[in-house]
């Protein structure tokens, strides 16, 4: 994985939240958490596995909505940061934080409804050794995201601290064909890079953010959005 050693650092899980999803990153944290509902709803009552779950945002809010759910990451920094914004919370469901590695799972086969990885697969060395492990402990579905190859981010990927693994379309439908996973919905946006969202004002953020999301949502600008949100089940 790219990155391990960097987002182990006290200091970078202390200002993580604070660096990508204050200001205009609130958008982007909103749209986000909003795909995941999406695509496990009804969450009540579902078992979740969250891989490299960070800080907790979307582990917090599942369990928030009354998901059983397990917060997996490599970083105890990170981890710490999720366990304080549990203590904040209400959860109507379960929520346990765990330090794992995301390529040996430590859970049975058909351990969860759904196994989640947000923000993961743009580090992934071995994206498909990945999923595969991602499918092997869920029994229903798995939902992930990917930094799209012809999109804004590929301009500026060279600049950032490691830099990210960028996908097409047909990347990523080879990958599930590869681990046996059935396409039930992708969502493509963000034609804007994440990185102007981040440096400005939620003010200046909102009336960019309108103009993207009236301009894309088509298939011809979909085609250069920044993300995917993949909602895939097993065979």
């Amino acid at each position: 994985m790219k990155g391990q050693e960097w987002y182990q650092a006290d200091d970078v899980a202390q200002e993580y939240d604070d660096k990508r999803f204050s200001k205009g990153g609130q958008l982007i944290d909103r749209r986000e958490k909003e795909a995941v509902l999406e695509a496990i709803m009804p969450v009540e009552d579902r078992s979740v596995l969250e891989i490299a779950c960070g800080t907790g945002r979307f582990t917090v809010m599942l369990a928030e909505q009354g998901a059983d759910v397990v917060g997996l990451d490599i970083s105890a920094a990170m981890l710490q940061q999720g366990r304080s914004k549990a203590r904040q919370a209400d959860p109507d469901g379960t929520l346990e934080f765990l330090r794992g590695d995301a390529g040996r799972l430590p859970f049975p086969d058909d351990h969860f409804d759904t196994v989640i990885a947000m923000r993961f697969f743009h580090l992934a060395d071995d994206p498909e050794a990945f999923l595969r492990e991602m499918r092997r402990v869920s029994r229903d579905q798995i939902v992930f995201d990917t930094f799209n190859r012809f999109s804004a981010r590929s301009v500026y990927n060279w600049a950032l601290p490691m830099g990210s693994r960028l996908y097409s379309k047909s990347e990523v439908s080879e990958l599930l064909a590869k681990t046996n996973l059935t396409l039930v919905d992708v969502e493509d946006d963000f034609l804007a890079p994440y990185g102007l969202y981040r440096s400005i004002p939620n003010a200046l953020a909102s009336p960019i953010r309108a103009l993207d999301e009236a301009v894309g949502g088509h298939p011809i600008t979909d085609h250069f959005a920044s993300v995917s949100y993949w909602n895939t089940e097993l065979r």
